[in-house]
């Protein structure tokens, strides 16, 4: 979630609320037992108003010995310095790597003191750096605890989704302080069975210790690797908190989330909700925590995972991250802020006075500062290459097309590469650019047009679903045979995939502003022999007439006949 460093400061210094942030992302892990073919996927929406979305490619390579490298903060492009750079890195595409391992975050600022100014790992650099070391899941809290210990965190509070083929694990971490090293933090499984998620606030609260491990050194690694170890943490995470005063109970009662980030009215309702309303897709006993959800009951803490209804597939999965509350009491398209057609966003900021009394507009899923997202899936009875699907789409999450890369690909389909345009440079053939023309159209006349959009939509993605069960056949079978060709024929049909998702999408723009243009719908009529042309045929829908009442109670009688 790439942002000025001035307005970091900003947040910094003001102290405004995690749910007004620029960092505000959604994610959510789905366990092998909840998901109907046995994958693991997570979820991730990297949302920021200055986020340009497009798809990162990290080629696998080995490096000399003795080789440094160097350290970008992520958000800003800062240098923050050099580490030693490992023999053999892994190759990533945007999130999720070769072993298919993935990795996804959410940023919950917490306690602005922990940060430390002098670290050199910022957030970016742990979930970058990780997917090129690291193998599987425990590897990779591993990987994060050694990273952090011997450069320091930079950053902020964040959340951490973390899933190879066969786990999902939520880790939480922040800092110590300034001039600190190293980070406090706590990594919890989630159980089989289960999904969880995190919106831009921390979800673990107590957790057990008897059966954690709470530390992870070189000689101590073999632990993490006990499957019956399902909570890893920092040896100091309690210790810390009771340090700056902010805990002083027994161990057992100690709680993550309460102690480096205590929830308030807008961590509810700006961050909470949106994993609340993702869990009520999919869990019908979720309306006893609607109180929670709307900031109205902080007491009535939903759990930190649920046990979905039925078992969930990609596009299930995909439709939790299109989620504007429709169906609940916060519905994004049920006031007369939707507009007319019932837009599922709103224009910010978030909070608003009228007559010196705060209201605010609702932070959904589905939103449209969305610069990328995607569906990581994960399938441990496929080779590596094969077993992982990175589903990737650009711009608002309810109006995209996720599109299948698989993990082991060398090359990235060109309308998804970084350098095609940027947030100041447009690109008519960048999917980030034209996805967002569509969409910003789609803002204006939601209702009229969104039937043509979902079809196309549906079209593409169910497409891909069912051509990527062949293609999981057919690269299988080449693997075994010559890997290197079936990771080019992978990376084929990944490429080919990402580009006529976008050729598609440019033609979808094409058809909806020639059919509604100028507030009318038009359709072609057939043309009668004897003619060479024939009009349009023209409907003009006008308003709904809820919103000609609206119209006429701000302004009286002054649009009556007379």
């Amino acid at each position: 979630m790439k942002k000025l460093f001035a307005t970091i400061l900003a947040i910094l210094l003001t102290g405004m609320f995690a749910g007004q942030m620029t960092r505000a992302c959604t994610n959510f892990l789905i366990t092998k037992g909840a998901s109907k073919d046995g994958s693991v996927m997570i979820t991730y929406s990297a949302d920021s108003h200055v986020l340009y979305g497009e798809l990162y490619y990290r080629p696998a390579n080995n490096w000399p010995a003795r080789t440094m490298v160097d350290v970008y903060e992520w958000d800003t492009g800062k240098f923050m310095g050099k580490i030693p750079q490992v023999a053999h890195t892994y190759s990533v595409i945007g999130n999720m790597n070769e072993h298919q391992l993935s990795i996804g975050e959410t940023t919950y600022g917490g306690r602005l003191e922990l940060m430390d100014s002098t670290a050199i790992i910022d957030y970016g650099t742990l979930i970058y750096f990780t997917l090129q070391r690291a193998k599987n899941a425990r590897e990779a809290i591993y990987t994060f605890s050694q990273l952090v210990s011997d450069y320091g965190y930079a950053s902020e509070g964040e959340s951490f989704s973390i899933a190879d083929a066969n786990e999902a694990w939520i880790l939480e971490l922040i800092g110590k302080g300034q001039g600190k090293k190293g980070a406090v933090w706590v990594a919890r499984r989630i159980p089989d069975g289960y999904i969880c998620g995190h919106a831009n606030h921390p979800r673990i609260t107590t957790f057990p210790l008897s059966d954690g491990v709470k530390s992870i050194t070189s000689k101590e690694l073999d632990k993490i690797y006990n499957p019956e170890v399902e909570t890893v943490y920092a040896y100091d995470v309690i210790d810390v908190a009771r340090n700056y005063g902010w805990f002083n109970g027994a161990d057992k009662d100690f709680s993550f989330s309460d102690a480096y980030a205590p929830l308030d009215f807008s961590g509810a309702r700006f961050c909470e909700a949106r994993v609340w309303s993702g869990f009520n897709m999919v869990n019908s006993q979720m309306g006893q925590y609607l109180d929670y959800a709307m900031g109205e009951n902080l007491k009535n803490r939903m759990p930190l995972w649920v046990k979905p209804d039925n078992k969930l597939g990609v596009q299930e999965v995909i439709g939790i991250m299109r989620n504007y509350y429709q169906g609940t009491p916060m519905d994004m398209t049920k006031d007369i802020g939707a507009g007319p057609y019932k837009s599922t966003v709103r224009w910010r900021p978030m909070e608003w006075k009228v007559d010196g009394v705060g209201y605010i507009f609702e932070r959904a899923i589905s939103t449209q500062q969305t610069g990328f997202s995607f569906v990581a899936q994960s399938r441990a009875w496929l080779p590596d290459p094969v077993g992982g699907i990175f589903w990737f789409g650009v711009d608002d999450t309810y109006y995209t097309v996720y599109s299948p890369m698989y993990c082991g690909i060398t090359r990235v389909p060109e309308t998804m590469a970084v350098g095609n345009g940027d947030m100041m440079t447009f690109s008519d053939n960048s999917a980030f650019w034209v996805f967002n023309q569509v969409s910003n159209f789609a803002y204006t006349r939601t209702s009229l047009l969104i039937g043509d959009l979902q079809q196309k939509q549906k079209d593409l993605e169910n497409g891909y679903m069912s051509e990527t069960e062949n293609i999981d056949k057919a690269a299988s079978a080449l693997y075994k045979k010559n890997p290197a060709k079936a990771v080019k024929y992978l990376t084929d049909y990944s490429v080919k995939s990402g580009n006529n998702t976008v050729a598609q999408w440019k033609e979808l723009y094409k058809f909806l502003f020639t059919k509604y243009v100028d507030g009318n719908v038009k359709e072609k009529q057939a043309i009668p022999d004897g003619y060479k042309m024939m009009n349009p045929k023209v409907s003009q829908p006008g308003y709904p007439e809820e919103w000609y009442r609206a119209i006429i109670n701000s302004t009286g009688d002054r649009f009556k006949e007379k």
